[in-house]
């Protein structure tokens, strides 16, 4: 139906990427994009919430200082908790009702955090909130890949992902000026608005196909890409993959550990390090200790903190337009690439600090060298790994890889948030380069071993990782 575009479709310019948004542009499709989009915001705003509230949060309910860092670090716990249980979750109840239990807890954990009055009911929000990220921070990417059109999937999955750093940079502005209880109030809007919408998006076609409900997969496609379209060579793709993977199962290994049997080693050790390569690379610290960084070269913080939050907001979008362009590949070098030169310039700057040379130019190095960080990583590891992550994997273990990467990713984090103090006391200088060499292992291994995978559907994505190749074949 003509009605069912939201935007015109531009037939002189069919190769465009407008016009792949064009004829993507279904009311489902736009829905279930706002939908995802919204979650990746609300948990920006949950990372963005602390900083800027944390002085009258311990002034208006008496805290000590161990009883906010509490309130803080609990937050990596509900990380871990819904990363554990994100991937059978998603396998059981399907993708559209795991949203509504990602929604329904962040709305109630920004509640408990504007309406407590004591300690236990602020952790409680703030647990609730990490569970929800801890499963929608994978769940979102592979919503989006299993509905996305082949030619717009990264774009579309780049996009959602990129609004965690808008919620990020609104949150830190809004705090200054904005209550902590209201604050928390203004959190709950998001989810509030996606909870209509979530009544008229489709359910992925490929987990109808994973659980045999094959009837509904050519309905859903059509609703995606309007009822004109002919999805009939998709959808029998579709069929097919569901078919072969079945086939391909081992009778004797199921479940989780399924996920490591040898077909998948090359699949799995691709998502579990470029997931963990940020936050390994000094994500947790950049992120919690930011201000610390200012503070100590002498760069204003407000200033510091408004450059980074817009500088990353740009990173983001072009990230956004290139990634079906240039490629996943090539944005991954390119911003593992600044992100490298980023850590390397901070460590530079912190030397020159300590050791009391280039007075003048040492505050302006270090704050070059975070916005840099910033801006590379949301041009391209803020969101690609994850992009990845969701069209490697076969359908019969998406559940259980996203599990895995999810927890390493929150453990990786955990780790280095814990460790970046005791390393600070050692050297400020070599933390930094520390984090410098593992991102520039983490290019040589993208440069080396990662695959491009623009412009190919997530059956020919996945049966290149588990399928033997022909001899004269190659993947990269």
């Amino acid at each position: 139906m003509a009605e069912e575009s939201l935007l015109l479709q531009s037939p002189s310019k069919s190769s465009s990427l407008l016009s792949e948004i064009s004829n993507a542009s279904t009311r489902p499709f736009v829905f279930a994009l706002t939908t995802v989009s919204c979650s990746a915001y609300t948990f920006g705003c949950i990372y963005g919430y602390t900083a800027p509230t944390q002085t009258s949060i311990v002034k208006d309910l008496n805290l000590s200082i161990a009883d906010f860092s509490f309130f803080g670090s609990i937050l990596m716990v509900g990380l871990i908790l819904g990363a554990l249980i994100c991937g059978k979750l998603t396998d059981l109840v399907g993708r559209v009702y795991t949203i509504w239990i990602t929604n329904i807890l962040f709305v109630i954990g920004w509640f408990a955090i504007a309406f407590a009055t004591g300690v236990w009911l602020l952790d409680l929000g703030r647990l609730l909130q990490g569970i929800s990220i801890g499963i929608s921070s994978y769940l979102g990417p592979i919503y989006i890949s299993e509905i996305a059109p082949r030619n717009l999937r990264g774009a579309a999955s780049s996009l959602a992902q990129s609004f965690a750093g808008v919620g990020i940079s609104v949150f830190y502005a809004l705090g200054t000026v904005v209550a902590w209880r209201n604050l928390a109030i203004l959190g709950c809007i998001p989810s509030l608005m996606v909870m209509p919408l979530l009544f008229f998006i489709p359910e992925s076609p490929r987990w109808l196909a994973k659980v045999g409900r094959e009837t509904e997969v050519k309905a859903v496609l059509l609703s995606l890409r309007g009822a004109t379209s002919d999805v009939s060579d998709e959808a029998a793709e579709i069929l097919d993959n569901t078919e072969h993977v079945k086939q391909q199962q081992d009778i004797d290994e199921h479940g989780f550990f399924k996920l490591f049997q040898r077909k998948y080693v090359f699949s799995l050790t691709i998502g579990v390090v470029l997931i963990a390569l940020p936050q390994l690379g000094g994500l947790s610290s950049y992120s919690f200790y930011t201000g610390s960084i200012f503070t100590s070269t002498g760069v204003s913080s407000h200033f510091g903190f408004i450059s980074t939050s817009v500088v990353q907001l740009f990173g983001g979008i072009l990230g956004t337009v290139l990634v079906d362009v240039s490629g996943r590949r090539t944005l991954l070098l390119v911003s593992q690439a600044g992100m490298f030169l980023g850590c390397l310039a901070t460590a530079i700057s912190l030397f020159l600090k300590e050791n009391n040379c280039w007075e003048t130019g040492t505050p302006v190095l270090a704050l070059i060298s975070v916005t840099v960080y910033f801006g590379s990583y949301g041009s391209g590891m803020a969101t690609i790994p994850w992009i990845i992550a969701s069209e490697i994997y076969p359908v019969d273990v998406k559940g259980a890889a996203g599990t895995l990467c999810n927890l390493v990713s929150s453990i990786s984090s955990l780790l280095v948030a814990f460790s970046f103090g005791f390393l600070l006391q050692w050297s400020s200088t070599g933390t930094f380069m520390m984090f410098a060499t593992v991102i520039g292992l983490g290019f040589v291994f993208t440069a080396k071993l990662v695959p491009e995978t623009k412009g190919k559907s997530l059956e020919e994505i996945q049966s290149l990782f588990t399928d033997p190749p022909p001899d004269d074949s190659t993947i990269f």
